[in-house]
């Protein structure tokens, strides 16, 4: 189970998924269920789909699906869509869009990013209340992986193929995997990447903002101590006053000086790199005037003494943020 891929030259596996429009209940009754459910398999009977993991929640559905080149995952999402908003329509007798927005999908470059995938959205129900733990949750492909319950149309060969090939080695591989709980680190993170949670950001001229965040945002931001983008530029000040080596412990906001200047100017351009929020939110943590902050964020991609700090992996600055963060506690 290394990290290599096995999902096949001329073939690439997805995760497909959407979330569903307030109001909306997508387990409101067995027949809707069983609607839904044939749905997702009947969409992958087409040659070039493989239905690899599935799971269906009142107010999300996700698919992990392999395609063989050339195929889009938008053509798959858009036909099981629309089948399964008539189909909800007709049960609930209330006109109106039954998803909320358009569909996300992820493409999953190796195997292990398809297992890690299997592994969050077992837990997923457990994660939002609706079980104790994922194998009393009948309406995903879980049970079925692990060879807890009948096929019922869906086969698991595709998922057993990211863990060893024959069916005993992928339900004994399912088992394995799921049965290490995420943290509420992992859970958030993979939220907040997925776009399913959004950060929490700085009040601006409108009130308070939230914003997605991916990647190694998505990791600061669920690592701080407030879940949001303030706690996250707090991790990014305290990881750039000890590459300064400043005085650990002050915040920047209050700091008078060049060197405070310098450290926010980088904090602003490190934001802005990760992707966390733009520099005008960085300005309002900070109480400073935008085009100040902006002459400064200039002059510091300009600094040769800056460069090592602005080169820095990303992943790797999130790291060493994150176990400043976990020393701090």
């Amino acid at each position: 189970m290394g990290s290599s891929s096995c999902i096949g030259e001329g073939s690439t596996t997805w995760h497909i998924y959407w979330q569903v429009a307030i109001g909306r209940d997508l387990l409101a009754g067995r027949p809707l269920i069983q609607q839904i459910r044939l749905r997702l398999i009947q969409a992958h009977e087409r040659p070039g789909r493989k239905l690899v993991y599935f799971l269906v929640m009142p107010s999300e559905i996700h698919l992990l699906t392999t395609l063989t080149d050339g195929q889009s995952p938008g053509e798959l999402a858009c036909g099981v869509a629309n089948v399964i908003s008539r189909r909800v329509r007709q049960w609930d007798r209330t006109r109106g869009p039954v998803f909320a927005g358009r569909y996300q999908a992820r493409r999953l470059e190796t195997s292990e990013q398809v297992r890690q995938e299997v592994r969050m959205l077992a837990w997923r129900p457990v994660s939002k209340g609706l079980c104790r733990s994922p194998t009393y949750f009948v309406h995903s492909a879980f049970r079925i992986g692990a060879g807890l319950s009948a096929a019922k149309g869906y086969m698991p060969t595709a998922l057993h193929a990211f863990f060893g090939g024959d069916a005993s080695q992928g339900r004994a591989g399912v088992r394995k995997l799921v049965a290490s709980r995420p943290t509420d680190f992992e859970l958030l993170e993979w939220e907040l990447a997925h776009g399913i949670t959004l950060a929490g950001g700085a009040a601006g001229p409108d009130g308070p903002a939230s914003r997605e965040v991916r990647g190694a945002a998505a990791a600061l931001v669920a690592a701080s101590e407030s879940k949001g983008i303030d706690g996250a530029l707090w991790l990014l000040e305290r990881w750039v006053q000890l590459k300064l080596r400043m005085p650990p412990g002050r915040r920047l906001r209050s700091c008078k000086g060049h060197a405070a200047s310098r450290a926010r100017a980088l904090v602003a351009n490190l934001a802005v790199d990760l992707g966390l929020c733009p520099a005008a939110e960085v300005a309002r943590h900070f109480d400073r005037a935008k085009a100040t902050l902006s002459e400064q964020m200039a002059a510091s991609r300009a600094r040769p003494e800056d460069q090592p700090i602005l080169d820095v992996p990303l992943d790797r600055l999130v790291q060493e943020a994150i176990s400043l963060s976990e020393r701090g506690r």
